[in-house]
């Protein structure tokens, strides 16, 4: 493999700077959730979407809104329900009487970063509104395409303990997501943390005020993808992820394996984070701190593994520790 030239090595360093620069000003109102921030960040460079679940009060939707703030890049909200339109989401053909036509309103899905809060409460329908957003950067709406802007993430958000008046995401949505982070409650020490920063005054309507600045944009983010689309992965390295992904296949505890378009997503993301850590290759600690968050909603437990307690992490886990390690 040729050595990168200067000037490529100058780029790649200055978008890693800044990007590591991301995930600190996001600490400045976020305390304890640094897997979550990594995760968006990689999210940002594959081109991926996110789906953020954890109990309600962890700081889900201040994380999302933090990244709006640290990059310079256009960001919508929507506040999923019941009564949620498709419409509502895409936007919709208006007519003017003016002109005696009709034009097309955009909606907020047209934005570089959509925040879509508690994904699971609005009906199937409205949630498969989402999809062609998702996979093919587009909207149709009265059979005309309308590209999306570049670049555009998807980062939902949902609660995993309340079930009434939810609405599941089916496989076909969730296979969309590149990335399932949870967002755990926080250590004691990072709790206090919290409840200090609020007793000083910290709002966090106003990030603003916290001291949140704005650090990156469209252009490192166009550097970085550059850079880990340069990351090298060996033969040895592209084995052992498709020999994980083809455990999922096979393991006893679950009626459905990781499919190629997961295995495809382990090796994104296992670049980006290469890349991350500075270096412009892929090792195995790589894959193995991805495959978590990147496999996770992707297998589905057989209902007896489910009532044994067994969860979608301890199988990934236990395939983890079985497969082979490549040297």
């Amino acid at each position: 493999m040729s050595a990168p030239n200067p000037a490529e090595a100058e780029n790649s360093d200055r978008a890693r700077a800044s990007l590591e620069a991301l995930r600190t000003e996001i600490a400045k109102a976020v305390v304890g959730q640094d897997p979550a921030v990594t995760g968006l960040v990689v999210a940002l460079l594959c081109r991926g979407h996110v789906l953020l679940e954890g109990v309600p009060g962890v700081a889900k939707t201040l994380l999302v809104r933090a990244l709006a703030a640290t990059l310079d890049l256009d960001t919508k909200r929507v506040q999923f329900t019941p009564d949620l339109m498709p419409s509502d989401v895409t936007g919709s053909l208006v007519y003017d009487a003016r002109t005696a036509d009709f034009s097309f309103q955009p909606g907020p899905v047209f934005t570089n970063l959509l925040l879509a809060d508690e994904i699971n409460r609005t009906p199937p329908k409205t949630q498969s509104s989402l999809l062609e957003a998702m996979e093919e950067r587009q909207v149709t709406i009265d059979g005309t395409p309308r590209p999306l802007p570049d670049p555009f993430l998807v980062a939902a958000t949902q609660n995993p303990v309340e079930y009434e008046g939810t609405y599941p995401l089916p496989e076909a949505q969730l296979d969309r997501f590149l990335l399932k982070l949870t967002v755990p409650l926080p250590s004691r020490e990072d709790e206090i943390q919290v409840l200090t920063r609020h007793s000083q005054g910290f709002d966090p309507r106003d990030l603003q005020a916290a001291g949140l600045r704005t650090v990156a944009g469209a252009k490192d983010l166009e550097e970085a993808r550059a850079a880990v689309a340069k990351t090298s992965v060996s033969a040895e390295i592209t084995g052992y992820v498709v020999d994980i992904c083809r455990a999922t296949r096979q393991s006893p505890s679950l009626a459905l394996g990781v499919s190629p378009r997961g295995a495809t997503a382990l090796l994104s993301t296992s670049r980006a984070w290469a890349w991350l850590t500075g270096r412009d290759y892929v090792i195995p600690d790589d894959v193995k701190a991805l495959a978590l968050p990147t496999l996770r909603h992707r297998i589905q437990l057989r209902p007896e593994a489910e009532m044994e307690g067994t969860t979608p992490d301890s199988v990934i886990t236990a395939i983890l520790s079985h497969v082979p390690v490549p040297r």
